[in-house]
């Protein structure tokens, strides 16, 4: 094949896919790796990779019924980015079967190109029928995190086909942008793919990317106009502006350096006065301990598969407990740096209950730190929200009639005040 004949696009959908299921690297990564090609290019390869991402299991079971045998891992590929092409992303079959007839030769297995023609004229001329009889949802989930997610689990995997919208978060007395839906909460939301920079908000610092779920954890403060708040793992700064644009004096720490150019290029762009600490939130110590602190802490992430699709095959049932552990040091870190009386609001952006639940009650348990229960007052827009046990948590499937939201959990703790 000439090189004149290579499509940029599939190119760079190979090597994303490829990237994800054979290197185990998120999409961002492989990504921004990507040398001489034109934006719109990446663009269009990232929606076709997130794509095969989102379908793995449904698009996998489709090919089944055409293979007779295993075929390498590159032809596997090749076969998932043409089903996932004619699918579920609306190309003409003829365009979908002679784009990746053109991209095995490309990729080096041009011997297969008749198999990945044939398969694929199959799997086109079954169209959407091939999916009818599949439980989609189930197929593309993995049947560990499937189990995690308990009667939830159907809704938040129905929720993940789907891109997320964008949502927004604004400064005091700002508009909602042109034709976007303005939320309960206040957030503001508009379609799936919306340029950011493109809004007249941008440029004029009104608003910034924050999803609606992610909103929620920085209210459950109550009013923090004039106090000093501590963000820990702060970067790339959605949290630390929320506070900042709230009234609050804000401290942003994150060991990032990279991350935490970005947060101060953020709150920059916003007219924002935050105190910016790199460090590491283990091991720095302020010389006062603080009132508030915010630990929305690292974690697996599963409450944003929507954004990331690769997240259900990077992850292993082992990553959760080693997140789990970090937090559990991070959560004695800011207990260390939490005044007696001072609110500790922790957050992780995870479907999975270890990570959320399990880390507060241990918590509770190892440093003396107390729920301050959360109620439908403070969330009244979305009630479904809090927990029996007065915790915040949010699923994909959530407001599906509005677009979903993020999985997030958080949890409202005070420390005790010693006794006189």
């Amino acid at each position: 094949m000439n090189s004149m004949d290579r499509d940029p696009t599939r190119d760079a959908a190979f090597a994303l896919v490829s990237g994800v299921l054979d290197r185990r690297r998120p999409l961002d990564q492989t990504l921004d790796q990507l040398s001489g090609i034109e934006a719109r290019d990446k663009a269009a390869a990232h929606r076709i990779a997130a794509s095969v991402l989102r379908h793995l299991g449904s698009i996998d079971a489709v090919l089944e019924a055409h293979l007779t045998k295993a075929p390498p891992a590159k032809v596997r590929h090749i076969l998932r980015i043409g089903s996932a092409q004619a699918l579920f992303l609306g190309a003409p079959a003829h365009a979908a079967v002679s784009t990746s007839v053109a991209l095995a030769h490309g990729q080096g297995v041009g011997k297969f190109a008749g198999l990945v023609n044939a398969v694929l004229r199959r799997v086109t001329e079954a169209g959407m029928a091939a999916l009818a009889e599949l439980d989609q949802p189930r197929l593309d989930t993995p049947s560990w995190l499937w189990a995690s997610w308990g009667k939830a689990a159907r809704a938040i995997a129905v929720a993940q086909h789907f891109e997320a919208p964008l949502d927004v978060s604004m400064m005091p007395g700002a508009m909602p942008p042109e034709g976007a839906m303005l939320l309960p909460g206040g957030s503001a939301r508009l379609p799936a793919g919306s340029d950011v920079t493109a809004l007249p908000g941008f440029a004029d610092a009104a608003l910034w990317v924050q999803d609606a779920a992610a909103a929620l954890p920085v209210r459950l403060f109550g009013d923090v106009r004039g106090r000093p708040v501590l963000d820990l793992c702060a970067a790339p700064g959605g949290k630390t502006m929320q506070l900042a644009a709230a009234g609050a004096m804000v401290t942003a720490l994150d060991r990032d350096g990279k991350r935490l150019d970005r947060l101060r290029q953020n709150c920059a762009r916003m007219g924002m006065a935050v105190e910016v600490v790199t460090a590491d939130a283990l091991s720095w110590r302020p010389d006062q301990t603080f009132e508030a602190i915010l630990l929305d802490a690292p974690c697996s992430a599963t409450g944003t598969i929507r954004r990331h699709p690769e997240i259900p095959h990077l992850r292993r049932p082992g990553d959760i407990a080693d997140c789990a552990a970090m937090q559990d040091r991070l959560l004695d870190a800011a207990d260390a740096m939490l005044a007696p009386g001072g609110t500790l609001i922790y957050a992780v952006c995870s479907l999975q209950d270890e990570e959320g639940f399990g880390r507060v009650a241990a918590a509770c348990a190892r440093l003396g730190l107390q729920r301050l229960p959360l109620t439908a007052e403070d969330v009244p827009w979305l009630p479904e929200a809090i927990t029996p046990l007065g915790d915040l948590r949010t699923h994909p499937g959530m407001w599906a009639d509005r677009g979903g939201m993020d999985g997030f959990f958080a949890a409202r703790l005070v420390k005790a005040v010693a006794a006189a």
